[in-house]
Protein backbone atom coordinates (compact mmCIF):
# COMPACT_ATOMS: atom_id res chain seq x y z
CA UNK A 1 0.00 0.00 0.00
CA UNK A 2 1.62 3.48 -1.20
CA UNK A 3 1.20 6.27 1.49
CA UNK A 4 -0.92 9.19 0.02
CA UNK A 5 -2.43 12.51 1.51
CA UNK A 6 -5.50 10.51 2.00
CA UNK A 7 -3.84 7.84 3.87
CA UNK A 8 -2.64 10.55 5.78
CA UNK A 9 -5.59 12.79 6.85
CA UNK A 10 -7.21 9.84 7.84
CA UNK A 11 -4.40 8.26 9.73
CA UNK A 12 -4.12 12.28 11.41
CA UNK A 13 -8.37 12.39 12.10
CA UNK A 14 -8.19 9.05 13.84
CA UNK A 15 -6.38 9.91 16.01
CA UNK A 16 -7.52 13.56 16.91
CA UNK A 17 -10.88 12.01 17.32
CA UNK A 18 -10.01 9.26 19.41
CA UNK A 19 -7.61 11.35 21.68
CA UNK A 20 -10.37 14.07 22.04
CA UNK A 21 -12.96 11.30 22.78
CA UNK A 22 -10.87 10.20 25.80
CA UNK A 23 -10.07 13.11 27.29
CA UNK A 24 -13.91 14.63 27.00
CA UNK A 25 -14.91 10.80 28.36
CA UNK A 26 -13.73 12.34 31.80
CA UNK A 27 -16.81 14.89 31.83
CA UNK A 28 -20.15 14.34 32.21
CA UNK A 29 -22.52 16.58 30.60
CA UNK A 30 -23.57 18.85 33.21
CA UNK A 31 -27.27 19.33 32.39
CA UNK A 32 -30.11 17.97 35.08
CA UNK A 33 -31.60 15.01 32.03
CA UNK A 34 -27.95 14.20 30.77
CA UNK A 35 -25.82 14.40 33.45
CA UNK A 36 -26.01 10.65 34.63
CA UNK A 37 -26.28 9.55 31.21
CA UNK A 38 -23.61 11.41 28.58
CA UNK A 39 -20.16 12.49 28.63
CA UNK A 40 -18.63 14.73 26.17
CA UNK A 41 -16.89 12.10 24.89
CA UNK A 42 -19.85 10.36 23.58
CA UNK A 43 -20.10 13.55 21.12
CA UNK A 44 -16.86 12.95 19.42
CA UNK A 45 -16.45 9.32 19.72
CA UNK A 46 -19.24 8.27 16.21
CA UNK A 47 -16.91 10.12 13.93
CA UNK A 48 -14.54 7.14 14.67
CA UNK A 49 -17.12 4.59 12.64
CA UNK A 50 -17.36 7.17 10.39
CA UNK A 51 -14.35 7.95 9.51
CA UNK A 52 -13.56 4.46 8.89
CA UNK A 53 -16.79 3.24 6.94
CA UNK A 54 -16.10 6.12 4.90
CA UNK A 55 -12.04 4.78 4.39
CA UNK A 56 -13.91 1.52 3.62
CA UNK A 57 -15.98 2.47 1.22
CA UNK A 58 -13.88 4.41 -0.73
CA UNK A 59 -10.23 2.62 -0.11
CA UNK A 60 -11.30 -1.13 0.90
CA UNK A 61 -10.75 -3.09 4.10
CA UNK A 62 -6.94 -3.37 4.03
CA UNK A 63 -6.50 0.89 3.69
CA UNK A 64 -9.22 0.43 6.50
CA UNK A 65 -7.14 -1.53 8.31
CA UNK A 66 -4.14 0.71 8.22
CA UNK A 67 -6.05 3.67 9.21
CA UNK A 68 -7.19 1.60 12.55
CA UNK A 69 -3.66 0.17 13.23
CA UNK A 70 -1.82 3.08 13.29
CA UNK A 71 -4.55 5.84 14.76
CA UNK A 72 -4.82 3.22 17.30
CA UNK A 73 -0.98 2.98 18.56
CA UNK A 74 -0.74 6.80 18.20
CA UNK A 75 -3.90 7.24 20.07
CA UNK A 76 -3.07 4.92 22.99
CA UNK A 77 0.08 6.62 23.49
CA UNK A 78 -1.41 10.40 23.41
CA UNK A 79 -3.94 9.63 25.16
CA UNK A 80 -2.08 7.65 28.38
CA UNK A 81 -0.80 11.46 28.08
CA UNK A 82 -4.62 13.15 27.90
CA UNK A 83 -6.59 11.12 30.19
CA UNK A 84 -5.28 8.32 32.55
CA UNK A 85 -3.56 4.89 31.56
CA UNK A 86 -6.42 3.12 32.63
CA UNK A 87 -8.50 5.21 29.79
CA UNK A 88 -5.91 4.87 27.06
CA UNK A 89 -5.93 1.17 28.00
CA UNK A 90 -9.70 0.46 27.67
CA UNK A 91 -10.10 2.72 24.59
CA UNK A 92 -7.02 0.51 23.25
CA UNK A 93 -8.96 -2.36 23.50
CA UNK A 94 -12.55 -1.24 22.71
CA UNK A 95 -11.37 1.02 19.97
CA UNK A 96 -9.41 -1.68 18.24
CA UNK A 97 -11.53 -4.63 18.72
CA UNK A 98 -14.93 -2.85 17.70
CA UNK A 99 -13.18 -1.21 14.66
CA UNK A 100 -12.03 -4.23 13.25
CA UNK A 101 -15.83 -5.95 13.68
CA UNK A 102 -17.01 -2.73 11.82
CA UNK A 103 -14.36 -3.23 8.81
CA UNK A 104 -15.68 -6.89 9.18
CA UNK A 105 -19.29 -6.11 8.95
CA UNK A 106 -18.94 -3.62 6.82
CA UNK A 107 -17.83 -5.53 4.11
CA UNK A 108 -19.72 -8.25 4.30
CA UNK A 109 -22.91 -5.37 3.38
CA UNK A 110 -20.80 -3.53 0.99
CA UNK A 111 -22.47 -4.70 -1.54
CA UNK A 112 -26.27 -4.09 -0.55
CA UNK A 113 -28.19 -1.19 -0.55
CA UNK A 114 -26.20 1.88 0.23
CA UNK A 115 -27.12 2.62 3.61
CA UNK A 116 -27.28 -0.89 5.19
CA UNK A 117 -23.16 -1.29 5.66
CA UNK A 118 -22.69 1.69 6.97
CA UNK A 119 -25.43 1.04 9.77
CA UNK A 120 -25.41 -2.26 10.95
CA UNK A 121 -21.31 -1.79 11.33
CA UNK A 122 -21.71 1.40 13.51
CA UNK A 123 -24.10 -0.01 15.50
CA UNK A 124 -23.00 -3.46 15.92
CA UNK A 125 -19.27 -1.73 16.57
CA UNK A 126 -20.70 0.83 18.78
CA UNK A 127 -22.24 -2.19 21.34
CA UNK A 128 -18.45 -4.10 21.82
CA UNK A 129 -16.95 -0.47 22.05
CA UNK A 130 -19.28 1.03 24.77
CA UNK A 131 -19.52 -1.91 26.81
CA UNK A 132 -15.74 -3.16 26.75
CA UNK A 133 -14.55 0.39 27.35
CA UNK A 134 -17.26 1.44 29.85
CA UNK A 135 -16.77 -2.19 31.63
CA UNK A 136 -12.43 -1.63 31.69
CA UNK A 137 -12.24 1.81 32.29
CA UNK A 138 -14.36 2.45 34.84
CA UNK A 139 -15.85 -0.46 37.14
CA UNK A 140 -14.91 0.08 40.41
CA UNK A 141 -14.12 3.59 39.73
CA UNK A 142 -17.84 4.83 38.94
CA UNK A 143 -20.73 3.52 40.67
CA UNK A 144 -23.28 5.14 37.58
CA UNK A 145 -20.44 3.45 34.65
CA UNK A 146 -23.98 1.38 33.21
CA UNK A 147 -25.88 4.62 32.68
CA UNK A 148 -22.98 5.92 31.08
CA UNK A 149 -22.74 3.30 28.88
CA UNK A 150 -26.54 3.40 28.17
CA UNK A 151 -26.46 6.76 27.10
CA UNK A 152 -23.29 6.49 25.21
CA UNK A 153 -24.76 3.57 23.47
CA UNK A 154 -27.90 5.31 22.82
CA UNK A 155 -26.39 8.43 21.03
CA UNK A 156 -24.13 6.06 19.07
CA UNK A 157 -26.93 4.79 18.13
CA UNK A 158 -28.77 8.27 17.05
CA UNK A 159 -25.75 9.67 15.38
CA UNK A 160 -25.18 6.24 13.64
CA UNK A 161 -28.63 7.16 11.64
CA UNK A 162 -27.95 10.90 11.50
CA UNK A 163 -24.75 10.26 9.65
CA UNK A 164 -25.79 7.97 6.70
CA UNK A 165 -26.71 11.23 4.72
CA UNK A 166 -23.60 12.83 5.40
CA UNK A 167 -22.14 9.10 4.93
CA UNK A 168 -23.57 9.13 1.51
CA UNK A 169 -22.32 12.61 0.22
CA UNK A 170 -18.86 11.74 1.57
CA UNK A 171 -18.74 8.51 0.37
CA UNK A 172 -19.46 10.00 -3.57
CA UNK A 173 -17.36 13.05 -3.18
CA UNK A 174 -14.34 10.74 -2.01
CA UNK A 175 -15.16 8.12 -5.04
CA UNK A 176 -14.79 11.59 -7.19
CA UNK A 177 -11.80 12.29 -5.73
CA UNK A 178 -10.53 9.13 -6.41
Amino acid sequence: MSISKHFVTHVFLMMVIICLSNYLVQFPINLPVLRDYLTFGALTYPLAFLLTDLTNRSYGAKHARYVVYIGFVLAVVLSIWLATPRIAIASGTAFLTAQLLDITVFNWLRHRTWWQAPLCSSILGSIVDTYLFFGIAFIGVLDNWGQLAFGDLLFKFLFAAMMLIPFKFAAKRMQAVL
